[in-house]
């Protein structure tokens, strides 16, 4: 997951990280935990969508939607609630995103709308996870490469994956750096491998 070259710029406790168009998956990733600090009904809502109060009827349909006039006040705090994510959405996008998703009603659409124009149907997202799992394969470490650069542009590779849905179980990530590492790390990788049991 690429990181903006300004972060340090950007980084507040009080208000949502801002979407300018790039690093998507570094504000989805921020934007979740964000949201879910403030309140993680919240987050609830963002993914299955919003309270609908509904009363009864005695005759087919049996139920429908109040008309705001009929809610109760037990009916309101989950109805703000949708109101609360989707403004939080809004306070985290700048312009030419928000045009994107200014006509939905529910943070549930204004999120899966962001989500699809940035990580493609499900097809493209699926595109992507084999391509990035393909760059994970074939990962070697350059000559000239330290470790933390190594490392960095690993961790890269599966913070991309991970933002997709697709996630790497731990030993096998080790696994696979232990594996790669050059020929003069050899006594290293062995006492490793045998420490940890790999």
């Amino acid at each position: 997951m690429d990181v903006p070259p300004n972060f340090e710029e950007v980084q507040f406790t009080y208000r949502p990280p801002r979407l300018n168009g790039q690093y998507y998956g570094w504000w989805k990733t921020r934007m979740h935990n964000f949201i879910m600090v403030e309140d993680s009904e919240l987050w609830d809502i963002i993914c299955d969508g919003p309270y609908v109060p509904t009363k009864v009827l005695e005759v087919l349909p049996f139920s429908m939607a109040k008309t705001s006039k009929e809610y109760t006040e037990a009916d309101k705090k989950p109805v703000e609630k949708n109101f609360r994510a989707k403004k939080i959405l809004e306070c985290g996008i700048g312009r030419e995103e928000y045009n994107r998703i200014s006509t939905y009603d529910t943070a549930k659409e204004v999120w899966e709308a962001l989500q699809k124009a940035h990580e493609g149907t499900t097809q493209v997202k699926q595109f992507k996870i084999d391509m990035l799992t393909t760059e994970y394969e074939i990962f070697k470490m350059r000559d000239d490469e330290s470790i933390q650069d190594m490392h960095t542009r690993f961790a890269s590779i599966i913070n991309k994956l991970h933002s997709l849905g697709e996630t790497i179980p731990r030993n096998k990530l080790v696994r696979k750096i232990l594996s790669i590492l050059p020929r003069y790390w050899e006594s290293k990788v062995n006492v490793i491998t045998e420490s940890k049991d790999l």
